[in-house]
């Protein structure tokens, strides 16, 4: 049985203060995520948005949830209330109905626009091309009620380091590219959301600003 308390605790010491760790709880119980949660650390991150709402009404208020896995656009209102951060942003459709459902409410929700930059085709993401044609649309430039606060990539699960830090890189080169042509004066956006269990010493020596990990906390996924 993994000591999650140990675990997030030693994290922490070791992840630079200049980064944010993001638990990845998906698949996880609630008294998993308490024990987490009782060491301090309030950000979560989540999958899918029912089991996101299976365990929300459990757990501390103060919980700042992050979305980080594929999210439907009929699933985007349920989380609007409440959500933190949404990393996973990957269609500009999405990101239109993101901000349909905020304006409802009256909220502004910080998001993060997820590249591709992994090989595999699996992955969710825009690429440079999608993001700069949105970047340039009189559309994006309306949309008031999200707060576009960086970038997030998953680089290809392999054992090779130098492709993980090579498609890290990249994304660290896209975010460049988006802060000085387009966002410059946007002070929201400074995050780049890279790195996971297995490469986020690699995420970190590269520019990361968020790592999103879960398997070191809260042990193996059985």
């Amino acid at each position: 049985m993994p000591d999650i308390a140990s675990n997030i605790i030693s994290l922490k010491k070791e992840i630079p203060s200049t980064v944010k760790l993001v638990a990845v709880s998906k698949t996880r119980s609630v008294d998993e995520i308490l024990k987490a949660y009782n060491t301090g650390h309030k950000i979560f991150g989540e999958n899918r948005v029912q089991e996101l709402l299976s365990k929300k009404n459990h757990l501390p208020d103060d919980i700042e949830w992050h979305l980080v896995g594929h999210l439907q656009t009929n699933k985007v209102r349920y989380i609007v209330p409440f959500i933190s951060m949404i990393e996973s942003v990957d269609t500009f459709k999405l990101l239109k109905i993101i901000n349909a459902e905020a304006s409802k409410i009256g909220r502004t929700i910080a998001c993060l626009l997820q590249f591709h930059i992994a090989k595999e085709e699996t992955k969710y993401g825009f690429s440079m091309d999608e993001v700069t044609g949105m970047a340039e649309s009189s559309e994006f430039r309306q949309l008031k009620a999200v707060r576009i606060c960086g970038i997030m990539g998953m680089a290809t699960f392999t054992s090779d380091n130098e492709q993980i830090r090579s498609e890290f890189r990249y994304l660290y080169q896209c975010y460049n590219t988006l802060k000085t042509r387009y966002l410059n004066n946007a002070e929201s956006f400074r995050e780049i959301s890279m790195g996971m269990s297995g490469d986020y010493k690699i995420a970190i020596a590269e520019g990361s600003t968020i790592v999103r990990i879960g398997s070191i906390i809260f042990g193996e996924r059985k």
